[in-house]
């Protein structure tokens, strides 16, 4: 570790020379093009001082590679939200953990991230978003960034522009220790519910619901009240229309320039503002009735969204109540332990974590299950948990995956067994992975004795008595 620390100083000194001495004069930097995120300036930052030929410094951009495209498509994870998670880093094995997961036009997503770390460590956090047509394949594009963290807080909201699939990466920089705490959730991107007292349950008639025996589909939600309930704005903006039309009947339009759209009040009993007047989320608009075409129907509020370019878009994902903010996960097997699948047979991950990959609502674009078949024995790393339950686990290939944690057993073999060393001495070491070319944890003593923890593909995990954990070759051990 004293290596590690030294290593991570040097690196830190130079790399802050480096950013510092080529950000150049600002009215060159905007002839650029709009500044990278902080990810991609650390990563040109790697490259200019030639340290992504370095092993960590190839593996850390590896591992960021992967997580945008996976292969297999598993090795990044489909979820539906809300998520809360736990995990942590290695500094001698850089890696970086990736979510993906279904969002609605108009909702807003709040990413909230607490790590434990080395004081100024940076951890960088990405939400991008991805072509429909190309979620499970590299594009040929690439992901697109749309959010992240700055350099202050490791939290952040943005909101969908369309009905896609994001992916939220999270990865720390070079030889960064430490765990996090990650919490995804939907909150309504409309500060205020345009009915006063009422939330998402008044809803009767959602967006699509025939009209005039199929004639024409409802453009907008249904919020049922008593006559007289106020009709509040749902944000700050400019009334455009007061008016009345026979099928709306008394209606009011309020322009919301900040995002480029109107929203739609009709059916009122009174209408209390006038065009051209400007309001505040919450301001009286008029009051619920059941004016035009409504005068059948129970005492509503319609109300409409029509954005610019789009027309009429669904309502709910702007207004639908917050997720309640998940628990942290229980406590369990300690995140960067190794464990081992139960013996009996084999087991499929993420199938015992429905709640992950099953929205409550049927949404567009739900994301589906990865599953793979894992064998009994097959030693993994606990890289954290889920509010689920389930173990988040790297296999030996590198690849993450779900299991519930039933599935999985300590690797408690005790006996300590015969490890001889290789004929040519400078291969004698211990690995991060089962592979020849995988970054060396530690050097593999003469006459060594080790725990062995697990076997996979001709490879051997073992704990030696000083408890370094590594991978050697299965011919090694006696």
């Amino acid at each position: 570790m004293p290596y590690l620390l030294m290593l991570r100083r040097w690196w830190a000194v130079g790399f802050v020379l480096l950013v510092s001495g080529c950000a150049g004069p600002p009215a060159l930097r905007n002839l650029l093009g709009p500044p990278p995120t902080p990810h991609a300036a650390y990563a040109r930052g790697l490259r200019q001082a030639h340290l992504d030929k370095t092993a960590l410094g190839a593996a850390w951009t590896q591992a960021a590679d992967r997580a945008l495209f996976p292969n297999p498509p598993s090795d990044t994870l489909s979820v539906s939200l809300p998520v809360a998670e736990t995990g942590f880093f290695q500094p001698e094995r850089p890696s970086a953990a990736a979510w993906r997961y279904s969002v609605r036009e108009g909702e807003t997503i709040e990413v909230t991230l607490a790590a434990v770390t080395a004081p100024n460590a940076r951890i960088f956090v990405e939400v991008f978003a991805l072509p429909l047509d190309s979620a499970d394949r590299r594009a040929s594009d690439g992901p697109r960034p749309l959010a992240w963290a700055d350099t202050t807080s490791l939290s952040f909201r943005y909101t969908a522009e369309d009905d896609a699939r994001h992916l939220l990466r999270v990865q720390p920089e070079l030889l960064t220790a430490g765990s996090y705490t990650l919490k995804v959730r939907r909150v309504p991107s409309l500060g205020v519910f345009p009915v006063k007292g009422k939330s998402d349950a008044a809803v009767g008639s959602f967006w699509g619901a025939e009209r005039d025996a199929g004639a024409r589909r409802h453009e907008g939600l249904d919020i049922f009240a008593a006559s007289g309930t106020p009709v509040v704005a749902a944000t700050a903006g400019v009334v455009t229309r007061v008016g009345e039309t026979p099928r709306g009947g008394r209606v009011v339009w309020v322009a919301d320039l900040a995002q480029n759209q109107h929203h739609y009040y009709a059916h009122l009993s009174q209408q209390l503002v006038q065009p051209g007047q400007q309001v505040q989320a919450g301001d009286t608009l008029g009051l619920v009735g059941n004016t035009g075409n409504a005068i059948t129907t129970p005492p509503h509020l319609h109300f409409g969204i029509y954005r610019g370019g789009r027309g009429a878009v669904d309502p709910w994902p702007f207004i639908r109540r917050a997720d309640a903010v998940p628990p942290d996960p229980a406590p369990g097997l300690a995140p960067g332990t190794w464990s081992s699948v139960k013996k009996g047979g084999t087991i499929s991950a993420n199938t015992a974590t429905a709640a992950h990959f099953t929205a409550k609502r049927k949404e567009k674009n739900a994301p589906k299950p990865n599953g793979m078949a894992l064998a009994a024995g097959l030693p993994v790393q606990i890289q954290g948990r889920a509010a689920t339950g389930a173990y988040l686990i790297t296999l030996p290939t590198g690849e993450t995956t779900y299991v519930a944690a039933d599935a999985l057993e300590k690797a408690s073999s005790t006996a300590l067994r015969a490890i001889r060393n290789p004929a040519v001495a400078t291969d004698a070491v211990l690995r991060t992975a089962p592979s020849s070319v995988a970054l060396a944890v530690a050097a593999l003593p003469s006459n060594s004795r080790a725990v062995v923890l697990g076997q996979t593909n001709g490879w051997t995990l073992i704990r030696l008595v000083n408890t370094q954990i590594g991978w050697v070759p299965s011919e090694w051990v006696g």
